[in-house]
């Protein structure tokens, strides 16, 4: 997508530096920073601090800690140990694992000599894919956004509610949740999306960044305005991305993605997921009893980075000294509230056999397995 008309996709590779670059998150959307990841330190917490977030970007990222690990010493005992390093970094969101996992996979048979120019050549692959598979999402939930534009005889806007950020920022390119709304956009459609905040790190500061780059109408609002929204017919659809999903149609997402497809299923207002399959973990059927879910640092929660009137970006606690936190980073959201899952082959019931049916080359390898 594009930042002051330049085209950027959330990390790229520099072959002149021989590097990864990488937008640090961390500043947006008050400052835009590009990091050049150098080291395997560099990558670790770059995932761990959220420099990158977002499954599919994690994966992408992962996958080049990988060829970095290997132009570093291609031998078994450094590919075991940078798998066991970036596997570690983020334990919830299933595209870490996937991406490590197809990077050992591939590697592992080669001879030394071959592996840090293959490593490399599958991290790019991973990342291309990415992109292409989001754009099919895109043009899959682009349908669904047409089907509620066609109903509107007056011409009023589509209104589209999403919670964290799905956005390009969190893939390579396009988002996922995102991207139905830049190809509707595109496509001529109007449209209003209601951004919810998504604390405790704000992450809708980032899709209202993305979707105002992008000329799309927005409006930024609390966590817990969507209910309300709803109640008063101002939303037509919510639809958010997911870091993991399981094989039958759980969707592990951004704390507060569960109450928002209560609010919705209570006001009969359609909640779609958008999601690429590798965010499909087939081994795992009980989101709710099976997933992990990560506790990340009290400070998230307790302080908040802003902008002052000054234009100083800079962190305040917005919580008494004394007070604990517990800061819980995701929520699983049953398959029973979810109207279904936009995935790159399509739309599905979110359940087994509609994950199955779209999917059965996946869903037969996990049975064999």
């Amino acid at each position: 997508m594009k930042v002051d008309g330049t085209a950027y996709r959330s990390l790229w590779w520099d072959d002149k530096a021989q590097a990864l670059q990488i937008i640090d998150q961390r500043w947006l959307p008050h400052d835009f920073r590009i990091e050049q990841l150098d080291s395997m330190d560099d990558f670790t917490r770059a995932i761990k601090d959220m420099h990158v977030r977002g499954a599919p970007l994690i994966g992408a990222t992962a996958a080049y800690g990988m060829a970095l690990a290997m132009r570093m010493d291609p031998a078994d005992a450094t590919l075991n140990s940078a798998f066991d390093l970036l596997n570690e970094t983020r334990p919830t969101a299933i595209n870490l694992r996937w991406a490590l996992e197809r990077c050992r996979n591939h590697l592992a048979p080669l001879p030394l000599a071959q592996r840090a120019t293959a490593a490399l050549l599958l991290a790019h692959e991973i990342a291309d894919e990415d992109v292409e598979i989001n754009r099919r999402i895109g043009l899959h939930g682009l349908e669904l956004i047409r089907e509620i534009a066609a109903k509107k005889t007056d011409g009023s806007p589509v209104r589209l509610l999403t919670h964290c950020n799905a956005g390009w920022l969190a893939t390579v390119d396009w988002g996922t949740a995102t991207s139905p709304m830049y190809q509707a956009h595109d496509a001529g459609i109007p449209l209003h999306v209601w951004v919810d905040e998504t604390r405790p790190r704000n992450q809708g500061a980032l899709t209202s960044w993305e979707l105002g780059s992008h000329g799309i109408s927005h409006s930024y609002i609390t966590d817990n305005a969507g209910g309300h929204f709803m109640q008063h017919g101002l939303v037509d659809m919510v639809i958010t991305g997911t870091d993991r999903t399981t094989r039958q149609g759980d969707v592990c997402n951004k704390i507060g993605t569960y109450l928002k497809a209560l609010a919705a299923q209570d006001n009969n207002v359609p909640f779609y997921v958008a999601l690429p399959s590798p965010t499909i973990d087939w081994s795992v059927c009980d989101g709710v009893a099976e997933i992990p879910i990560e506790d990340r640092d009290g400070r998230e929660v307790s302080h908040v980075m802003g902008t002052s009137e000054s234009g100083e970006i800079a962190s305040v606690r917005v919580t008494p000294q004394a007070t604990p936190v517990a800061n819980p980073a995701f929520d699983v959201t049953p398959n029973r509230l979810v109207t279904g899952l936009i995935t790159e082959r399509g739309v599905c019931d979110a359940s087994a056999a509609g994950l199955a049916e779209l999917f059965p080359d996946m869903a037969a390898a996990t049975t064999k397995a």
